[in-house]
């Protein structure tokens, strides 16, 4: 408890004068349902911190159940920044344009002697306030419509001629991506049709940096403070399921019912909805899309299967969701570190019961450690790694015909049931064709045979040869 009454004890706002050099920008992650937003609003709270979220839904107006925002009242205990401040219908709002506002924010905050705590499960908003990932094209007009609109343009297109093209002007960035992810394969295309630069270029430059390396360039700030809060898989499952039940009781239907009144039910009508851009696509949205055009058109018992439906789809892509997260912090921060990726700091989060010691107070200590320029003494999460994996290597398997980006994604696959039983399916085929081949056929002196004979037909020949 010594941690958190020294925290409390810092002034708020002027405690940090003259460190401002050693001040760490503190980054939280973990899987949705972990208790991020609790633990930046205690740190925010008792280090005169500021909140920036890196959660590309909750950047909208709208959906504030569903996106689970933090409350009006628990943003005036602690100043949160990046929440609800565009409007809904704009699709086109893009991870540069958060990148931009965000790290303007982040350098304020710095500026007043405060500590910038990034907080949020976007996964690649986090990293384009740590490194330096992105390119931009168009500087001048960035976050315009007609910049963004190029790269929906192009999502439109067919996701195979898309890879094709992006194959003639750039083979390299071609080979690491799959030609169904058509939201990359478009972007890398954008890049060179507006820069003249290929994108793997844009990437080659930034990895060659001082400080960049094979997993992107520099870091952006010096001293990045990481806190990863992980669950008990089977805990985290049952409390995501528990959170769903929560939002129904907030009262996410009624929610739901305005937004898409309010938003999409003219789209739906003209058969014009999208739900791969802008807030649409938030996770608990689409979920809901038969229930929501259906409702007053169809039968009680009707419309009550589609709410079940939707509830059911909605955990189940929650924790589909939380798991692609985990995946990421596995892959990026602790399996495959390069020589600028920062040490990550583990806070087990399963037990609520036990957050102030197990969670508050030690991310206090290897924060205030952090401040005070010495390394904490809790040790970072660290994972075994094959030094020699290529994460973006280039796989075709014509067995499943299927491209396989990644050396541990090919070694999974090759051993997955479907590329074993469409394997086993193959060979199986073949030996039918052999032995097709091998019953049809005649050796030479079996066919000389058969002519000084006189056997009259091709039948009797196979007969004659199989016996």
């Amino acid at each position: 408890m010594a941690a958190v009454a020294a925290a409390r004890a810092v002034p708020v706002g002027s405690g940090f004068r003259g460190l401002r050099r050693t001040l760490p920008l503190v980054v939280i992650l973990g899987a949705t349902g972990t208790g991020k937003s609790t633990l930046a609003l205690q740190l925010g709270q008792r280090l005169g911190g500021e909140i920036v979220s890196a959660d590309s839904m909750q950047v909208y107006e709208g959906l504030d159940i569903i996106t689970n925002k933090v409350s009006a009242q628990e943003q005036r205990i602690c100043q949160h920044h990046m929440i609800s401040f565009v409007d809904p219908l704009v699709t086109n709002y893009t991870v540069v344009d958060f990148r931009n506002k965000a790290t303007s924010l982040i350098e304020d905050i710095f500026s007043r002697d405060k500590i910038p705590i990034v907080v949020g499960g976007t996964n690649y908003y986090i990293e384009s306030l740590l490194w330096k990932v992105l390119v931009s094209t168009k500087p001048q007009e960035m976050g315009s419509e007609n910049t963004t609109d190029r790269k929906v343009e192009l999502e439109k297109e067919d996701g195979h001629e898309l890879h094709r093209r992006l194959s003639q002007v750039d083979p390299e960035m071609a080979a690491k991506l799959h030609p169904h992810d058509k939201r990359k394969v478009a972007r890398s295309l954008q890049v060179f049709e507006e820069t003249g630069i290929s994108h793997s270029e844009f990437l080659h430059r930034q990895h060659a940096e001082e400080g960049g390396g094979p997993l992107g360039g520099p870091l952006k700030f010096p001293n990045p403070c990481i806190l990863w809060l992980h669950a008990d898989q089977t805990v985290l499952d049952e409390r995501l399921d528990k959170r769903v039940d929560d939002m129904l009781a907030a009262g996410l239907l009624e929610e739901l019912r305005d937004f898409h009144r309010r938003y999409n039910q003219k789209n739906v009508s003209e058969d014009s909805q999208d739900y791969q851009h802008g807030i649409f696509q938030s996770i608990g949205f689409k979920e809901f899309h038969e229930y929501l055009i259906t409702e007053g058109k169809c039968t009680p018992e009707t419309s009550n299967q589609l709410l079940k439906k939707g509830i059911e789809a909605l955990k189940q892509v929650t924790k589909r969701y939380a798991r692609k997260q985990n995946r990421w912090i596995k892959n990026r921060f602790l399996s495959r570190p390069g020589p600028s990726v920062p040490p990550v700091y583990g806070l087990e989060v399963s037990d609520v019961s036990k957050w102030e010691e197990s969670v508050l107070e030690p991310a206090l200590e290897i924060v205030q450690s952090f401040i005070q320029g010495h390394k904490p003494a809790a040790t970072p999460i660290k994972m075994p790694y094959d030094e020699n994996e290529n994460k973006r290597s280039y796989h075709m398997c014509d067995c499943c015909d299927r491209i396989i980006i990644g050396d541990r994604e090919w070694a999974a696959h090759i051993k997955s049931k479907s590329h074993l039983h469409q394997l086993k399916k193959k060979r199986r085929l073949e030996s039918n064709a052999v032995n097709t081949r091998e019953s049809q056929s005649i050796s030479p002196d079996c066919d000389r045979e058969l002519k000084e004979k006189g056997c009259p037909g091709q039948n009797d020949a196979e007969l004659i040869c199989s016996t």
